[in-house]
C-alpha cells in the first residue's frame, strides 16, 4: 500500500512540475517584457529616471513582435489548411492523364502525344523525334498554332518510312513567328498513378515521368 501511494505521489509532483513547466514557457512574451519593465521602473535610480521616450519606444517594439508572432501563426496555419487542400484535390486525378513539363514521348501501338505551350501564336513550327542514341528519325512541319497548350500527335512512322519500334522517344520542338525564333515550352504527357505530400509539397506519381509537383501540371484529361 505504502509503495503505491508513494508511486501515486511521484506521479502527482511529476505532472504538477510538467504543468507548472508547460504554464512558463507558455507565458506570453509581452507579459514577460512588462514584467522586466515594471521590475526595471522600480529599481531606476531616482536622479536619473527612464525616459518617456525610451519606455514607450519599448512598449512600441514589444508590441510589433507581437502582432508579427501572431501574424506568423496565422500564415502558417493558412498554409497548412491549403497544402492539405491541395493534396485532397490531387487525388482526384489518380487515373487520369495530363500534361507536364519535358521531353519524353512514349510511342505505343495508338501513337504517341506531346504538347506544347506558347506564350503567343507562331506561324511556322517543327518537332523533330530523336531515337534513344539521339539520331533525328522525324521531322513534323505544323501550320499555325495559337497561344497556349497545344497536343502533338505521332503516328510512330519515320521519315525513312519505317515504323518506329514501342517505347521510349525524345523530342524538340523550334518555332517562328515573322521569321522570328519564339520561345517554346515542351511537354510530356502520362498517367497520374498516385499522390504524396512531403517537405516539397504535393507530388504526383507520374510513373517513368518520375514524381512532379502539383504546381507543375498544365492540362489534365
Amino acid at each position: 500500500m505504502n509503495s503505491v501511494q508513494q508511486t501515486n505521489s511521484q506521479t502527482v509532483s511529476s505532472v504538477t512540475t510538467t504543468g507548472i513547466t508547460a504554464k512558463k514557457e507558455a507565458e506570453n512574451p509581452q507579459d514577460r517584457f512588462l514584467k522586466l519593465l515594471v521590475t526595471q521602473m522600480k529599481n531606476q535610480d531616482p536622479l536619473k529616471p527612464l525616459d518617456n521616450a525610451e519606455v514607450t519606444s519599448q512598449l512600441a517594439q514589444i508590441s510589433t513582435v507581437t502582432g508579427i508572432d501572431k501574424l506568423n501563426t496565422t500564415l502558417q496555419l493558412l498554409t497548412s489548411d491549403f497544402e492539405d487542400s491541395q493534396s485532397i484535390a490531387a487525388t482526384e486525378m489518380i487515373g487520369h492523364s495530363a500534361f507536364v513539363p519535358g521531353k519524353s514521348i512514349s510511342l505505343d501501338g495508338d501513337g504517341a502525344i506531346a504538347g506544347i505551350e506558347l506564350a503567343q501564336p507562331v506561324d511556322q513550327l517543327t518537332v523533330t523525334i530523336f531515337d534513344s542514341s539521339g539520331i533525328a528519325i522525324r521531322k513534323i512541319d505544323r501550320d499555325a498554332q495559337p497561344a497556349g497548350i497545344s497536343t502533338i500527335g505521332w503516328d510512330g512512322m519515320t521519315d525513312s518510312g519505317t515504323q518506329a519500334a514501342n517505347g521510349d522517344y525524345t523530342f524538340a520542338v523550334s518555332a517562328k513567328q515573322d521569321g522570328k525564333d519564339i520561345k517554346i515550352n515542351t511537354l510530356s504527357f502520362g498517367s497520374v498513378n498516385s499522390v504524396s505530400h512531403g517537405e516539397q509539397g504535393t507530388l504526383l506519381d507520374m510513373g517513368e515521368l518520375g514524381l512532379v509537383g502539383l504546381s507543375n501540371v498544365k492540362q489534365v484529361f
